[in-house]
């Protein structure tokens, strides 16, 4: 691939970069659109700009940069929580990390790659990409130690820099804990698999055994029941609700008629059940035993934190499968639907998610045949004649080399997400935020292996077989015979430079745009306002932040720039560039669109960390390979040495922070304990049952929102709907 068909490319996505950033600053402007690019609260518009003729609505303008540059972390946090912070903090430490990669390499290696062997040089558009990478260094040569010198501070650099992201953010987590102290969730207990009796129901059984095991520190449970009589029975009364809202001469401000504004169509009558005071419902006294059936898991509440923490961290039985204890989610984290899985079926849904995952694995390899297809012209016309006079036009040749592998591949790749939010909802995960977790783990391994490894590996296979390799030869020894490093060093890394860069054009520079823009949800809400004539589109309120795709996506480009940074540092200048648009582009969109419901406290940082080191580590071995290949035995020494001080480094992370991640200290929590007063105690004492009371967390089917259970004026509880629903309980 000559530079002219990466410099076509560059070209094309530049284009559509800067078309769709112009776009979004006009779409932004028009009061029509704010629900897709104001959800997450909707942005007090000028006057002026409901005037449809307004000349400054259709002119491009940079201040969303402005705004989203001066974002303060503090700002940040209080929007997002700590996770928003986390993923904010990935983009500061990648821009960081590559500034100097980018520095050095460009100074240092690059021209050493570019005159490493005696050969007369094209004109720099016409010159061939393997020229500036470690292909070009002849066997021997004395200049390999530059190669050594940047992989050295780059590999300090990163670790430098991760060891005082680490420090700053379990500061950070620390505080969040802290400063969250009256959160219910450290006073409760979920527990899963109770023994069923047939002398005794599963509350008393559990407060039987509790009482016993820990009298001074239990205080009370709520039992959780299955939830589908519930939401059938939400749902009827939601149905009721519209039928008679339709009737209605005034309608409320939301379609569905629940959230907020007053309604006049309708009066409470005033032989309403006792249990509804002042808008407000005692859930304790509603019959949810004859609306659903007691499963066997429960949210058990103690006196103190430290007790709830040091039970959860016990094994309650001699048989592990029963009264298992873990600390509970907060409440608007709890994913309540998952709850009634009996605890003894998670092994078997965890086993058939990684068939399904490696199933998936194996269908993925055909795309990225087809990818590597298309950016190997010369077998592509092998494999098919008829195609030859179409290839051999240089335009042809260059936006199909240049532009479209990657594209094809990133089409593929977006059937990935969805499936892997499935496969993690199908595991049983008892929150939402470890239910995304462990779909962006899934994400993240499957990204790597296919857009990496198994790009690296096609690629090296076609430019050695007469054609594209089947199963069969994807595993045994005609692919890579001989040393994994030096072949990856050989042929694979740097013959593969042209795809990987064009990957971050498109994937990367064009993406950005993309999420800006909301091409999605701009085309939902034109067909929701314009087609189906509603007042408000489909994402009225926001969507939550999309952790599961973007920070898989952060890490992989990551990995990209740490393995070819001494092999093809041309790449770097270009990760650069997509990390500092990503800056700007995701905290616009953390300010404006993302609603974030819930907040884990930080817990996608160490797989941020442990991603980070292995690109590292992936870098360092291919680095042995080349030096391997390049007879350069001290370069060898110097780069096996900093491979054992990376693993040494990891090792200590993992230890000295990642722990604070996993569980919370017995220190901290008995500080918080002994700074509560009584009356504050006894005010976290009487909400506990209200905050994990399943009825109020359930979502409502008509109007997408949840119940807060703090006021009868909140989300559904207004008007009639609590009546009728009370009216449908047996």
């Amino acid at each position: 691939m000559e530079l002219s068909a990466l410099l076509t490319s560059a070209g094309i996505n530049i284009g559509l970069c800067l078309l769709l950033f112009s776009l979004y600053s006009i779409l932004r402007k028009q009061p029509s659109n704010k629900d897709v690019y104001f959800g997450r609260s909707l942005a007090q518009m000028q006057s002026r700009r409901h005037d449809p003729h307004w000349f400054d609505r259709f002119v491009p303008s940079p201040s969303w940069i402005v705004k989203a540059w001066e974002l303060p972390e503090e700002e940040i946090l209080a929007i997002g929580g700590l996770d928003a912070v986390v993923f904010v903090r990935t983009l500061v430490f990648s821009i960081r990390i590559f500034s100097i990669s980018s520095i050095v390499c460009m100074a240092l290696v690059l021209p050493l790659n570019y005159f490493g062997k005696e050969m007369q040089h094209k004109e720099i558009p016409s010159e061939s990409l393997e020229v500036f990478t470690t292909q070009n260094v002849k066997e021997g040569s004395r200049w390999l130690w530059a190669h050594t010198l940047a992989l050295y501070v780059i590999s300090c650099s990163a670790c430098i820099l991760l060891y005082f992201e680490n420090k700053s953010i379990i500061e950070m987590r620390l505080s969040h804990i802290s400063g969250s102290s009256q959160n219910p969730c450290y006073f409760a207990v979920l527990v899963r698999g109770i023994p069923q009796s047939s002398e005794e129901s599963y509350s008393d059984l559990l407060k039987r055994f509790f009482m016993k095991n820990y009298p001074s520190r239990y205080l009370s449970h709520q039992m959780v029941y299955q939830c589908g009589k519930i939401q059938k029975l939400m749902k009827t009364a939601g149905k009721m609700y519209d039928m008679f809202s339709n009737h209605s001469s005034q309608q409320v401000c939301a379609p569905c008629g629940f959230c907020g504004g007053r309604s006049n169509a309708f009066s409470i009558l005033p032989n309403e059940p006792e249990v509804i005071e002042k808008g407000k419902i005692d859930l304790n006294t509603t019959n949810l035993r004859g609306g659903g059936k007691e499963s066997a898991a429960a949210f058990v509440f103690f006196k103190t934190r430290y007790a709830a923490a040091s039970v959860a961290q016990a094994l309650q039985s001699s048989n592990p499968m029963l009264w298992v204890t873990e600390l509970a989610p907060e409440p608007r984290d709890v994913y309540w639907s998952n709850l009634c899985i009996p605890y003894r079926q998670f092994w078997m849904r965890k086993i058939a998610t990684t068939v399904a995952t490696t199933v998936l694995l194996l269908f993925f390899l055909l795309p990225v045949a087809l990818v590597q297809g298309l950016a190997n012209l010369e077998k592509l016309g092998q494999m098919f004649p008829f195609l030859k006079g179409v290839l051999e036009k240089k335009l042809m040749n260059e936006l199909v080399t240049g532009y479209l592998p990657p594209v094809v591949l990133v089409l593929f790749l977006y059937m990935v997400p969805p499936l892997m939010i499935l496969f993690s909802t199908v595991e049983g995960s008892i929150s939402r935020s470890r239910r995304k977790k462990a779909a962006c783990c899934k994400v993240l391994y499957f990204t790597i292996w296919n857009v990496f490894f198994v790009n690296l590996i096609y690629g090296t296979v076609i430019t050695k077989l007469d054609g594209f390799p089947s199963l069969k030869d994807l595993f045994n020894g005609k692919l890579l015979n001989g040393n994994l490093p030096t072949n990856l060093a050989d042929r694979a890394v740097p013959a593969l430079v042209k795809f990987f860069i064009t990957y971050v054009l498109t994937s990367g520079w064009t993406s950005l745009a993309c999420e800006l823009v909301q091409l999605y949800g701009l085309f939902c809400n034109f067909v929701y306002k314009s087609i189906f004539k509603k007042k408000h589109g489909p994402f009225d309120g926001g969507w939550t932040f999309p952790f599961h795709t973007e920070v898989p996506k952060v890490l992989l480009f990551g990995l990209i720039g740490f393995a070819f940074s001494v092999l093809a540092p041309l790449i770097l200048p270009l990760l650069l560039i997509y990390f500092s648009l990503a800056y700007l582009v995701y905290r616009n969109q953390i300010l404006n669109v993302y609603l974030f419901e819930y907040d884990s406290g930080g817990r996608y940082w160490p797989i941020i960390h442990n991603t980070t080191v292995f690109s590292l580590l992936l870098g360092q071995i291919i680095a042995v390979g080349l030096f391997i290949l390049k007879e350069s035995s001290i370069c060898l020494g110097f780069t096996s040495l900093l491979i054992a001080c990376t693993v040494l480094f990891n090792e200590y992370c993992r230890r000295r922070f990642h722990p604070v991640f996993n569980r919370i200290a017995a220190q901290v929590l008995i500080e918080m304990d002994q700074q509560d007063d009584q009356s504050r105690r006894d005010v976290i004492y009487q909400q506990l049952h209200s905050s994990y009371c399943q009825l109020e967390w359930i979502t409502c089917d008509s109007c997408k929102s949840r119940f807060s259970g703090n006021s009868g004026e909140e989300g559904c509880k207004q008007g009639l709907f609590w009546p009728l629903l009370l009216m449908l309980l047996p």
